[in-house]
């Protein structure tokens, strides 16, 4: 299928994007060429090379928009001045969600199998992925932290369990083939479980208190 060559750039950038996570995905990264890539979504190599610079700025790409699209509710939600466990929520709902996504899930397999022969590959997907959107939760922490909603002290720290819990067991099986997406209200319990086990960990107060 050829690009219309009235497309506006950016609608002809998603679609170059959809046809390398497809590529990606089906190929992993050694095999995948622009080629290929060419074959899915018409065009030319000029034309990803001038948006892209490579294959890997390709792959780079895609990386980023999937993270755009997991840390935008916590942009959306910062700036309506949301508290934190509803910010937590729809963020913990809105990674898992993209986490599950085709595309991510064939980055995360790519970048397992090729992280050896290429590491700037493994650091851009973690980087522009797992550790920008840690990044930005940190943020929120702080910012909650300061407004005294929060008593936590390593804000990091929180952060990135957070993003890992959401990057579990659950989503390990996901990965792996062993179960379908989490989706409706088993997705939301599992969120809701992340949340308030950052927010109110698992000892009662009653219990914390006779340990001192």
């Amino acid at each position: 299928m050829a690009v219309a060559k009235r497309r506006p750039p950016e609608d002809r950038r998603e679609l170059i994007l959809d046809a390398a996570g497809k590529v990606f995905f089906e190929q992993g990264f050694s095999a995948t060429s622009v080629d290929a890539v060419i074959a899915h979504v018409g065009g030319s190599k000029r034309t990803i090379y001038n948006e892209f610079g490579s294959k890997e700025g390709l792959f780079a790409a895609l990386v980023e928009r999937c993270a755009d699209r997991a840390v935008s509710v916590l942009i959306e939600n910062e700036a309506q001045g949301r508290d934190v466990r509803k910010t937590m929520t729809d963020f913990g709902s809105q990674l898992l969600q993209v986490y599950q996504t085709d595309d991510l899930i064939g980055i995360f397999r790519t970048s397992l199998v090729e992280a050896e022969r290429f590491p700037r590959l493994a650091r851009t997907v973690y980087e522009k992925g797992p550790g920008r959107a840690a990044s930005h939760l940190t943020r929120i922490l702080e910012d909650a932290k300061a407004k005294g909603e929060i008593q936590v002290i390593d804000c990091a720290g929180v952060a990135n369990h957070f993003v890992s819990m959401i990057r579990g067991n659950q989503y390990l099986k996901v990965v792996l083939g062993l179960r379908p997406p989490l989706k409706g209200s088993e997705a939301s319990a599992f969120v809701k479980s992340a949340v308030d086990l950052c927010l109110h960990g698992i000892v009662t107060p009653s219990s914390a208190k006779r340990k001192k």
